[in-house]
């Protein structure tokens, strides 16, 4: 066994999906996993492209985005290191009906649909795992829509701000991403997204 495919068992291992796994199922899932290192900027894949298996994200970020005729783009979500995406489209056997770039030098795992389906008819906990991981997925989605329905601009800038602050240390945020993209994320106009962080400044609840 080369050392390549020892280090790609071992992420594996530290997945949640596969942390159960012994030693001979990492070893047949390992075949059928491939890493990939992205830069900053560089497209995953594109809308249209056939899914042939799911992303998990060891190091960096991902941007899933629809984008428009005229060229605007709508920001679905960004995902995070120990996150994962693809698995709803994989089992329908479906091509991507977003696209995929990287907000920072990313390294991806790409689990073969092959792979996951030989796992599932092995061991039926498996299957219960993966059914988990798409209802959680299911359930943000939800979250999102109600947001988008039901809070204002400003709610949903001081919710996000409240759920990436850390719970121990300094009350500070980098925004992770430009704040065009995150204003996307958040179903606002980056104007907007502006106008609201100066009245949260002017009214000293945060300090840009």
């Amino acid at each position: 066994m080369d050392k390549k495919q020892i280090k790609v068992q071992t992420f594996l291992a530290r997945m949640p999906l596969f942390n159960s796994m012994g030693a001979e199922e990492l070893d047949r899932l390992a075949l059928g996993t491939t890493e990939r290192h992205v830069e900053r900027g560089e497209i995953v894949f594109q809308r249209g492209e056939p899914c042939l298996g799911f992303h998990q994200v060891l190091y960096g970020q991902v941007k899933l985005s629809f984008t428009s005729v005229s060229g605007n783009e709508k920001v679905i979500e960004l995902i995070g290191p120990g996150h994962s995406f693809g698995q709803a489209l994989m089992f329908m056997g479906s091509p991507y009906i977003v696209s995929a770039q990287a907000t920072e030098d990313t390294l991806l795992l790409h689990v073969s649909k092959a792979a996951i389906y030989r796992e599932i008819h092995n061991d039926p906990e498996f299957a219960c795992k993966m059914l988990a991981g798409l209802s959680q997925r299911m359930h943000s989605l939800m979250c999102d829509m109600e947001s988008y329905s039901l809070r204002s601009g400003t709610q949903r800038v001081v919710g996000y701000l409240l759920k990436e602050l850390p719970e121990d240390g300094p009350v500070e945020l980098t925004l992770p991403v430009t704040k065009a993209v995150l204003a996307s994320r958040l179903n606002l106009t980056p104007e907007h997204f502006s106008r609201i962080l100066t009245e949260l400044s002017t009214q000293r609840l945060i300090a840009v």
